[in-house]
């Protein structure tokens, strides 16, 4: 099912489309896909410009998480592509007793992570087989991440959250028409899958996700 988790703080931020294509984006990109400090906490041009917690910032996706997937003391999330795990720290402050887990394929982003979720947190590639048995997870969640994969990766992520989560919710940047393609082809540093929505439905029939998902544009 399609979910709306995401949008209001993704439009929050505003973006310069034109500048970011005119500013030597083809080096930026190389840089940007080392997923290391430049891209994290460099300059604009390679990636997020200070990726820093705020407090507050992650509250309201991570009440909405919680109501929609009954999460309490117990259940277990795991947050694939966690970045420096912010998401993850807000669920676990407002749940006691959660059972938080969480990977990304940046050493720095973890090395770097909050130090409330720290030692929650291991380096890992999305598209690896996971050492988690079938349904082991009440929630698996991922945002802005799997749109990164190339298409053969792509369906070994998704088949993967699929088998350990009992319940799922992605979240990929996409576009509904050509002036979106054009924004995000102009924005985006480390995205390989350019989809549809339409295109992005099709793949997860074809690679059997049964979980929600959420589209951003740009």
């Amino acid at each position: 099912m399609k979910k709306n988790f995401i949008e209001k703080l993704h439009l929050s931020t505003n973006r310069n489309y034109l500048e970011r294509m005119n500013n030597k984006k083809v080096e930026c990109m190389k840089i940007a896909r080392k997923f290391d400090n430049e891209f994290w906490d460099g300059e604009r041009k390679y990636g997020y410009g200070g990726y820093k917690y705020i407090p507050g910032r992650w509250s309201d996706v991570a009440d909405q998480l919680i109501k929609t997937y009954n999460l309490s003391e117990g259940s277990k999330v795991l947050d694939v592509g966690c970045g420096k795990g912010y998401l993850l720290k807000e669920l676990n402050s407002k749940i006691n007793g959660l059972q938080i887990y969480g990977f990304d394929i940046s050493k720095y982003a973890i090395e770097n992570s909050h130090s409330e979720v720290k030692k929650h947190l291991y380096v890992d590639k999305a598209q690896s087989k996971q050492k988690y048995e079938d349904n082991y997870f009440d929630l698996v969640f991922s945002l802005g991440t799997l749109h990164n994969l190339e298409i053969f990766d792509l369906k070994k992520a998704v088949k993967e959250i699929e088998r350990i989560g009992k319940k799922k919710y992605l979240m990929v940047e996409s576009f509904r028409n050509e002036e979106e393609l054009f924004n995000l082809q102009c924005w985006a540093l480390t995205c390989k899958a350019f989809f549809s929505e339409e295109e992005w439905l099709w793949l997860y029939n074809e690679f059997g996700y049964t979980g929600d998902y959420e589209f951003i544009y740009f």
